[in-house]
């Protein structure tokens, strides 16, 4: 019953949303057709759900080659792979509007885990891999909501001369990985529509600690996953 409700509910919002903001996605298409390299959107695979792979939705945000470029999959902020336009797109999340598009097409949730590369999948153990993904991953959930400021830890540990992809493996992942457990066991409409508000509330207060009050039984953020945690490793 639950993934039934879920999934009219994502279809119901996703097409709402979508009339709604048609507008914006004209607009922003057009400045990124003028702007930077003209390049519109990003199409890039992810593992979805059942562990099975598909294509993802954003508009563009980067030069074409920064796969290939600086840290590759890694972004740190102000990565200079970043385009100017593509900056802007990032810090207030309308880089993943398009997402709406795999809504509509049940490769994704309104909430759920986040769409991972298949590299970075790995990096989770075992436990973490088996579950995550029994659900559609989300264009937000309990990780994306936590680790919104991800790209200036991964930056602040940079600035201390350490290797960034040592950060992800020893600190970021685990406690990924024990969020989208706690996701999966705790999984409810009242929980998807609790991680919404947070969502829309994080875009207007982005230092707001509120989610560790509303979703009280969350496993505890370790120090390190703050900037003066970084600064005492």
């Amino acid at each position: 019953m639950y993934a039934f409700l879920k999934r009219t509910f994502d279809l119901s919002i996703s097409i709402i949303g979508l009339l709604i903001i048609f507008p914006l996605f004209v607009v922003i298409i057009i400045f990124l057709q003028f702007t930077g390299e003209g390049e519109m959107f990003y199409f890039q695979e992810r593992m979805g759900r059942n562990n099975k792979v598909f294509h993802i939705y954003k508009f563009a945000t980067m030069l074409k080659d920064s796969p290939t470029l600086g840290h590759k999959n890694l972004t740190v902020r102000n990565d200079p792979r970043i385009t100017k336009v593509g900056g802007l797109l990032r810090r207030t999340k309308l880089n993943e509007l398009p997402q709406i598009l795999n809504v509509l097409e049940g490769d994704m949730a309104l909430v759920g885990p986040r769409p991972l590369l298949s590299t970075s999948f790995q990096r989770y153990s075992p436990k973490v891999q088996k579950v995550i993904y029994n659900n559609r991953p989300g264009i937000t959930g309990i990780g994306s909501l936590i680790f919104r400021d991800e790209e200036l830890l991964v930056t602040t540990y940079k600035e201390l001369g350490k290797n960034p992809s040592d950060y992800y493996k020893k600190y970021i992942f685990p406690y990924k990985g024990s969020l989208e457990l706690w996701y999966y066991y705790n999984r409810s409409l009242s929980v998807d529509f609790k991680i919404l508000f947070l969502t829309f509330w994080s875009l207007v207060n982005p230092q707001s600690n509120l989610v560790y009050k509303i979703l009280k039984n969350l496993p505890a953020k370790p120090d390190s996953l703050t900037v003066a945690g970084i600064q005492k490793l």
